[in-house]
């Protein structure tokens, strides 16, 4: 079993740090997106965390299950209404199997790159392609790794810098693609600090290992709302279709 980074002291002030992303105007696209995919079937969220996605799609009438590695991740969600509806397995994601087939897979918010080496990552189509349906899709939303940006002998690149709250990814193998995003966010009179490696990963990476597990490109996009993608892109949500 990997190691759960989110226990439960992040969990406990996970939706609050990460308020910004279950604002409405954030989860609607996806939700909008996701639910136009999924039709009348039913949908497997891998790492489904306190539900910022989950339960808002499952009011859409989706039927929703998830995986998730984290406990208490799971026991935030079980406190929110329409829970209930929801089944979670706690698991690793890349492996971990559930019961029945599904039209609709997806893994957002960067979460990929939870699965830090290249054959986790791989292992996760492959499970994936084991829970869809023929025809059925997988989404993943994921930033575009920006090695653009880093100067030429540096390994440190800020991302979000305030008075309360300074966030930075320090790339630590390049080789192996790990960063290690580290958090450091004033709560009161507290000083609260998160640290957690990720494996970025390139779109035709991606679509090398959707290949592997019998998945082709479907479509790519920038955004939720189908912005086209381009080479100056700084994330991207795509789509790979199981044959049949």
């Amino acid at each position: 079993m990997p190691e759960i980074h989110f226990d439960d002291r992040v969990a406990a002030g996970y939706d609050k740090a990460s308020a910004v992303m279950f604002d409405p105007s954030v989860v609607d696209p996806p939700v909008d997106f996701l639910a136009g995919l999924a039709g009348d079937g039913s949908a497997l969220e891998l790492g489904i965390g306190t539900g910022r996605i989950a339960l808002p799609l499952s009011r859409r009438g989706v039927r929703v299950q998830g995986i998730e590695l984290s406990p208490a991740m799971v026991d935030r969600l079980r406190a929110k209404p329409g829970a209930d509806d929801i089944s979670v397995t706690i698991g690793d994601f890349a492996t971990t199997r559930v019961q029945g087939t599904f039209g609709l897979a997806y893994l957002v918010y960067n979460t990929i790159m939870n699965l830090t080496s290249q054959d986790e990552q791989v292992a996760c189509f492959r499970n994936v392609a084991a829970h869809l349906e023929p025809g059925g899709c997988f989404v993943i939303e994921v930033v575009v790794p920006d090695l653009r940006r880093l100067p030429p002998g540096e390994t440190v690149r800020a991302f979000a810098v305030s008075p309360t709250y300074v966030g930075f990814d320090e790339y630590t193998d390049m080789t192996a693609q790990i960063l290690y995003s580290h958090h450091y966010r004033v709560a009161g009179d507290k000083l609260e600090v998160f640290s957690a490696p990720f494996r970025y990963v390139w779109p035709s990476e991606l679509d090398l290992m959707a290949r592997i597990a019998g998945m082709t490109v479907r479509e790519r996009w920038s955004g939720w709302n189908r912005e086209p993608f381009t080479s100056e892109s700084t994330s991207h949500i795509s789509v790979w279709e199981k044959q049949g």
